[in-house]
């Protein structure tokens, strides 16, 4: 087995190394993911909050991270030229990169302003930078969260990140998160919803049913800001 993935690995590096870099101005769709014109790009090494995930500012109150991170990315750098260097390519066909901005690693700069983790499962580039935000209450570290790669599989036991003493009910606000009964956002105001056959189905305001879709945890359901985010999600339109 072991010298199979040598050989698939040593197959696939002059692939990956010999792949076109990416450029232009993108459409940025969460803190780690953007479009290109058609491509889309994952950002690698780092883990951002979902558009529908919540956290606790220093006051304990809930706020959109999520949506925040994505905003501040757009703010620093969504009408600048990119620079992506694909990597590989995720399960959901993404384009897996590093991205430059300026020579700017635009990975790095999320990570040091506390707007996405390093993704220390797969690679220990951005660590120092995590620690530096972490110390510097930056982004998401100034109140509490939960790790994106936890918040989507999150339960009562999912741990609880950033202020060393959270409020009691902090576990029920952050796994609460968007998708309860109020959009997180004007922006962000698309129901998504799982079916009798488990499909996930998105309903946009104009959709027949739209108003009788109940947003509630329990149900599967969730806010998504745009028909795009929806289907990258795996989503179809409603037939109805």
């Amino acid at each position: 087995m072991r010298s199979l993935l040598l050989t698939a690995a040593l197959l696939l590096s002059p692939a990956l190394a010999q792949a076109a870099d990416i450029t232009g101005v993108p459409r940025i769709r969460e803190g780690d993911h953007i479009q290109i014109g058609t491509s889309r790009i994952r950002l690698g090494g780092i883990d951002a909050p979902s558009t529908d995930q919540l956290c606790l500012n220093t006051h304990g109150e809930r706020w959109t991270c999520g949506i925040a991170a994505r905003d501040e990315l757009i703010k620093h750098a969504g009408n600048k030229s990119w620079t992506c260097h694909p990597r590989a390519t995720d399960r959901r066909g993404r384009t897996v990169a590093r991205c430059q901005v300026e020579g700017q690693d635009i990975q790095k700069w999320l990570v040091a302003n506390g707007w996405a983790l390093a993704y220390m499962r797969l690679s220990h580039d951005y660590e120092a930078d995590e620690k530096a935000a972490r110390e510097a209450k930056a982004g998401m570290w100034q109140g509490a969260f939960i790790a994106p790669w936890d918040w989507r599989i999150r339960n009562k036991k999912t741990p609880i990140l950033g202020a060393a003493k959270p409020p009691e009910n902090a576990r029920t606000i952050l796994l609460a998160s968007a998708s309860g009964p109020v959009a997180p956002s004007p922006d962000c105001t698309i129901k998504g919803n799982v079916n009798t056959s488990g499909e996930c189905i998105y309903h946009t305001p104009q959709s027949r049913w739209y108003a009788k879709i109940q947003m509630k945890i329990a149900k599967g359901t969730r806010w998504f800001c745009s028909v795009e985010e929806a289907e990258a999600a795996g989503c179809r339109e409603t037939r109805r």
